[in-house]
Parts: structure tokens; sequence; C-alpha cells
């Protein structure tokens, strides 16, 4: 892959995640517990790991939280925080489960994403709040991170597969590894 055609991909998955991240900003929240959402911005996130590198993912969430929080005006503020934190730790996560469990299934990669930004935005939270007790909190948030982390790794799933029924997969993306 040229290093244009990698920067174009990579400008189209951070705008993507962006708007993902924008408009879950804007949905209401089907399940009323704080903090629950369905996290479709992570589409992207497991996306870029599967093909690119655990480098070129991480610029990709930079970018997405910083435009994201930008466009939904919460930029620096600690729905920011918490949102970074949790994507920071949710993506090595996944990618640990990538590169060194490569038999993992993208919806398990997936739901431990989803579990480990949970505890990423729980901590950021306790730092904010000084109280450790929030973390008391988490089973109520990992309780939905497997339905959350199963559809977002379904979805991606479906991308591939999609991508590679319409014989594109390998003029898009370029395999990790």
């Amino acid at each position: 892959m040229t290093p244009t055609k990698k920067l174009a991909i990579i400008a189209m998955l951070v705008a993507q995640a962006s708007v993902l991240h924008f408009l879950e900003s804007l949905l209401p929240n089907p399940i009323p517990i704080p903090g629950v959402k369905l996290g479709l911005a992570n589409i992207i996130t497991l996306l870029a790991l599967l093909i690119f590198d655990f480098k070129t993912a991480m610029q990709i969430i930079v970018l997405r939280t910083i435009l994201g929080s930008l466009l939904s005006g919460t930029l620096f503020g600690v729905g920011f925080l918490m949102s970074f934190s949790g994507a920071i730790v949710s993506t090595v996560v996944m990618a640990l489960l990538v590169y060194i469990g490569r038999g993992s299934a993208i919806t398990v990669v997936s739901v431990a994403g989803a579990a480990a930004h949970n505890l990423g935005q729980l901590a950021m939270a306790a730092l904010i709040l000084q109280f450790a007790g929030i973390i008391y909190y988490l089973p109520f948030m990992l309780l939905f991170s497997v339905p959350t982390g199963i559809i977002t790794g379904l979805l991606v799933k479906a991308l591939i597969e999609h991508t590679r029924a319409m014989d594109r997969y390998e003029t898009f993306f370029r395999p990790a590894g």
C-alpha cells in the first residue's frame, strides 16, 4: 500500500469514527444508566487494528476523540477525558488480543474492548472525582459491555465480510501482519 493511499484510508477512518462519535452523542440513551453507550466509534478502532497496526489505531482514536468532542462541544471537558481514557485502554486491550491472541474471534475482542473502555472511563472518573468508590459501578457497566461489544464486533465482522464479498478487501485494506 502506498503511503498516500494509507493516509487517505486513515483520514476516511478518522472522519467516519468522528461522525459515529458525534452521532452517538446526539442519540437518546436507550438504557437509562449513565455511561452506557453503544460505542459505535469503536467499530472503526477495531477495524483499524485488523487492517493496520497498533500505532495507526492509536492515531485514529486520538484524532477521533478530539474531533468527536470538538463537534459535540465537550473538548477537554470531563466527557472528553473519560472518552479518551476509555478509548486508549480499550485499544490497548483489543490490540493485545488481536496481535497476541491471533485466533481470537472479532466479537470476543470487541467485548473485551468494551469492558476495558468501561474500566478506563471509571478509572478516569475516580481520578477526577477523587472517589475510588465509583469502581463499585463497574459491574453494572460490565453487564452492558457484553451486548454492546457483541453488536460492535458483529458489525465489524459484517463490514469485513461485505468488503470481501464485493472483492474489494485487498483493494482497500492490507491485512495486518
